[in-house]
């Protein structure tokens, strides 16, 4: 098997530095990069299991580098910010990251977050391994598939980040299921829920937006108001 390997994406050297000691010690492979351009290029280059990743950096910033990277790769993206305001972690979440922590951080909270983000993408990939190619999920005009991880609204490819198709399949593998925000947050995000609602709404709506729920009469993905969502399949 080989190493698991984490791309760090500061310019601030010495944290850097700093969070590369404490995960070479779990046994991660660590790259450093210091700037948005040079980011994008080593992701292109080399496989990543995870990117903790900077917004406030040289050439491009962290929001830009996370929405060209969600073009084409899934791995877990754990924004590490001094930006502390609900619109930006808010932001950053719906670009297609999957953690935000502010500055200054406990190395060992971030380590803790490092795990649970790589021991998901791990279990993840390994379903998708076992995965049948054609169990595609169909719903009038609606064609979900979890093996490439695609979906399609009558033959136009949506675009969603991995959190959005995860809550859609997860939705629509249970068709007229119930589940509450809590339940989401906990399947799709693989953690304990503490206040994570917020997040799982937000992601509900731009994932509402993309399948342009606003132009059915019949909605996909409906709310049951004091209890949470379900898929009308």
């Amino acid at each position: 098997m080989r190493d698991i390997s984490i791309l760090i994406a500061d310019d601030e050297e010495e944290i850097a530095d700093l969070i590369a000691i404490h995960l070479e010690k779990e046994g991660y492979h660590i790259t450093k990069v210091s700037d948005g351009q040079e980011t994008i290029r080593v992701v292109e280059t080399q496989v990543f299991d995870l990117l903790i990743l900077d917004i406030m950096m040289p050439k491009i910033d962290g929001y830009e580098v996370t929405r060209r990277i969600r073009e084409q790769h899934n791995m877990p993206i754990i924004f590490l910010s001094a930006k502390t305001s609900d619109f930006d972690k808010v932001q950053g979440l719906v670009l297609g990251a999957d953690d935000y922590m502010t500055k200054p951080f406990t190395p060992i909270e971030l380590v803790a977050r490092v795990n649970a983000q790589i021991r998901r993408y791990t279990k993840l990939n390994q379903h998708r391994t076992d995965t049948d190619n054609n169990n595609c999920l169909e719903y009038g005009g609606l064609i979900i598939s979890p093996e490439q991880r695609t979906v399609t609204l009558y033959s136009e490819s949506i675009e969603l980040t991995p959190k959005e198709f995860d809550i859609l399949y997860l939705l629509a593998s249970h068709p007229k299921k119930v589940f509450s925000v809590e339940n989401i947050f906990m399947r799709v995000w693989g953690e304990a829920y503490f206040g994570g609602g917020n997040t799982v709404m937000v992601h509900i709506r731009t994932l509402r937006k993309k399948l342009e729920e606003d132009k059915r009469n019949d909605k996909l993905i409906k709310t049951v108001w004091g209890v949470g969502y379900t898929f009308n399949g």
